[in-house]
Parts: structure tokens; C-alpha cells; sequence
């Protein structure tokens, strides 16, 4: 849910603070197209890592891509600037979004499948509304240096906490297996 806010957060406003740091459209045009790529061809090896480095992992790479495409909007706002950042943002995204329903698809049971899927689904859309709408207010009243400012905070704070999930995880199972031996 982070990562699909996050993404339509940035990806709302890029196209706008491309053409008004003085590029033309067609520039603007590029820098989309460039983040879609960067959306959907990963997924063709993103299964892949899933199976090889686990969910979690990767859903954590994701989160620290995302981070990493804030940092890079930070930087400035050339041309090169705004394909980096959106060329991160698209791939984190595409590390979050498989990895985290692969998550979501391996802890629930086949019978509440649907009904999960759909409230995720529900709370994805919400949670996408309210950035894209959040998108155009931070423009139009800070400057797009802020996105990366919020993609930076909307990244670190999940990753924090998946990291925490992660060691808990594997705390539990070092005392399961202790327990056992």
C-alpha cells in the first residue's frame, strides 16, 4: 500500500515539475515512459529473486530503492535527476508491490484469499487516491524537493518496520528450533 501511494505521490507531480523547471513535454514524455519501463520489465525476474532471497527481502529492496529515488529528487532538478529518481521509484515499486503480494498470497489461507485481496485492494485504492491528491497540494504549495523529502520518510518508516519483522521472525524461529533440538 506504501509503495503504490508513494509511487503515485511522485509520479503525479513529475510530469508538471519536468515542464516547469523549463524541459518541454516531450522531456516530461521520456521521464513517464522511462518509470513505466521501470514498473513492469522487472517483473520479469522479480518471481525470480522472490523464490531465490525470500518476500521480504525483496519487499525491503523495494523500500530501500524507493528511499533511494527520494534522495536522488533531492538532489536537483536536471533532467538526469528526474529519470533517476523515477526510474527507482518504478523499480522499488515493482520490488514492493510483487514482493508484498507474494507476502500477502502466503499468509493467508486459500478460503480468505478473496476476501483479504479485496480489502487490500480496497486500502491500496484509498491509500493511492489520498497521494495523488496529496501529490498536487505539496506541489502547488511546497516544491517538488518535498516529494523527495515524503519519499524518503514513506520508505525508511516501512523498512524500519519490515526490518523489525524480519529479526522477529527470526528470533521466534531460532527459539522454535532450539526448543525442539
Amino acid at each position: 500500500m506504501v509503495s503504490y501511494a508513494l509511487m503515485n505521490l511522485v509520479m503525479t507531480s513529475t510530469p508538471l515539475a519536468v515542464v516547469g523547471c523549463g524541459y518541454n513535454t516531450n522531456n516530461a514524455a521520456d521521464v513517464v515512459t522511462a518509470h513505466v519501463l521501470a514498473m513492469y520489465v522487472p517483473s520479469f525476474f522479480t518471481g525470480h529473486l522472490i523464490a531465490r532471497f525470500g518476500s521480504q527481502r525483496i519487499v525491503a529492496l523495494g523500500l530501500f530503492i524507493l528511499a533511494g529515488s527520494g534522495a536522488v529528487a533531492l538532489t536537483g532538478v536536471a533532467l538526469e535527476n528526474f529519470f533517476v529518481a523515477l526510474i527507482l521509484l518504478g523499480l522499488g515499486w515493482n520490488f514492493c508491490f510483487v514482493g508484498g503480494s507474494t507476502l500477502l498470497a502466503d499468509q493467508i489461507s486459500p478460503t480468505e484469499r478473496a476476501k483479504t485481496q479485496g480489502v487490500n485492494d480496497l486500502l491500496i485504492g484509498l491509500a493511492t487516491a489520498a497521494a495523488s491528491l496529496g501529490s498536487g497540494l505539496i506541489f502547488a504549495f511546497t516544491s517538488y524537493t518535498m516529494m523527495g523529502i515524503v519519499g524518503i520518510v514513506l520508505s525508511l518508516v516501512p523498512l524500519g518496520l519490515t526490518g523489525w519483522w524480519m529479526a522477529a521472525g527470526r528470533r521466534l524461529e531460532t527459539a522454535w528450533v532450539a526448543k525442539r533440538a
